[in-house]
């Protein structure tokens, strides 16, 4: 067995002097700005197990599977795909039915403390959301898009407007901070109501598009004093500027060429990601069917309901490994040998198999006290060792590109580091 797994991270060519010359050469070291311990070790990795060694049963492959959201990508679809959808009023749902989505599972109890409004009063759900869908109505009987008559850039000069966008935003970034994530996760998703997957997949492609030719940097709304409603002023921030990731996209094809599958298990929602991951406009080229993530319940027509579906595990934390066993490994028979993730949400699937041999960390400077923390750290004693689990690697935020090291620099910083302090 210690045999066995040093072959299985050692480079190319000490596969080939262990005897593994009938396994395919690699057509060229992985392009990009990778760690090159990293890139040596995933380059042996898929050789290894690739279609030319023996006993390749292509019935039966290897596979991989890989987070979407800041390590597929930079930065978070679901996240763009919500600034777009605000921005430009896509919605499906009316007023009562919106109301619904952004109540569902909600507790009443304050959000946290930084999550105050400008006057310093706390905020719950029963304080925002009759401002939320008083200012939607308004939007919802004048919009063109929705039931009005009027283009978009004429409500836009009404203060429900501005309202809107920012205390739905507003909102989401509380629900995460504030509550667990069984709850917070599935919450965003529910905006989908009343939409149908074709229209939530062209809603990607209109993200993307857009979000390319967006600066890096940190976007801050704060709602109109001119109509405080119930909950006040309210601001948030966040940072904008996805980039697709190119060295993710040339990972994906090597691995499918090795004779692999690969598999995307995410915490966005299933439309989202079935339609970034797969359209060739974007470069990963991998099948829609492909994905396991956030699903929705739907009602004849096929439109969204506000309901998470039911008899299925959210696509994040344990819920990951559920479904990675429940679809996966029912279909193979194993568990992944290689995972990709960057966060708290990705561990459980990144230790839960045995047939997992590498996993690769993309650096956010993780809590030293969680697992994707202590994950980190040991990819960082083991950086340069054979049969490194673990691999780091390092991304700078200032321009969404990853570099040849395992350092992260945050947005905003001019130095990189290895681990958070």
């Amino acid at each position: 067995m210690q045999r066995r797994l040093f072959l299985l991270s050692t480079l190319p060519a000490a596969l080939a002097a262990a005897g593994c010359a009938g396994m395919p050469s690699i057509a060229g070291p992985l392009p990009g700005h990778w760690d090159t311990f990293n890139r040596e070790q995933i380059e042996a990795l898929i050789a290894s197990q690739g279609k030319g060694r023996p006993g390749y049963n292509a019935a039966k492959p290897p596979y991989a599977v890989f987070d979407w959201d800041n390590t597929s990508v930079f930065l978070d679809i679901e996240e763009a795909a919500l600034i777009y959808q605000l921005e430009n009023l896509v919605f499906g749902a009316t007023p009562a039915q919106l109301e619904t989505a952004i109540r569902r599972n909600i507790p009443t109890t304050p959000f946290l403390p930084a999550h105050r409004n400008a006057a310093g009063q706390p905020v719950n759900i029963d304080a925002i959301a009759p401002d939320i869908v008083a200012s939607y109505a308004w939007l919802y009987e004048n919009y063109a898009g929705l039931k009005g008559s009027q283009p978009l850039e004429a409500v836009k000069k009404s203060p429900h407007y501005a309202a809107f966008i920012t205390k739905v935003r507003y909102l989401y970034e509380a629900i995460g901070d504030t509550f667990d994530h069984d709850t917070a996760y599935p919450w965003v998703t529910y905006l989908f109501a009343g939409m149908t997957e074709a229209q939530v997949r062209a809603l990607t492609v209109k993200t993307v598009r857009w979000q390319l030719g967006q600066p890096i940097g940190k976007v801050k709304w704060t709602s109109p004093a001119e109509l405080p409603g119930r909950a006040g002023v309210v601001s948030v921030s966040w940072k904008n500027g996805l980039r697709l990731q190119p060295e993710m996209q040339a990972l994906y094809a090597r691995f499918r060429n090795a004779g692999w599958d690969v598999w995307v298990c995410s915490a966005s929602f299933v439309d989202v990601i079935r339609e970034i991951s797969s359209n060739p406009e974007f470069g990963y080229n991998n099948p829609a069917e492909r994905v396991l993530a956030m699903e929705l319940e739907r009602d004849a027509q096929g439109r969204i309901l506000p309901d998470y579906r039911h008899g299925y595990d959210q696509t994040q934390g344990p819920g990951k490994t559920k479904n990675i066993q429940r679809f996966l490994v029912t279909r193979y028979g194993y568990g992944p040998a290689f995972v990709a993730g960057d966060s708290e949400g990705d561990q459980n699937m990144m230790a839960d198999f045995a047939e997992t041999q590498k996993v690769l960390i993309v650096n956010r400077l993780r809590d030293p006290k969680t697992a994707i923390g202590r994950f980190s750290a040991q990819a960082v004693q083991d950086h340069g060792k054979p049969g490194a689990r673990y691999l780091l690697q390092g991304r700078d935020d200032n321009t969404g590109q990853w570099v040849p090291s395992q350092l992260h620099t945050p947005l905003g910083a001019s130095q990189g580091l290895a681990l958070k302090k």
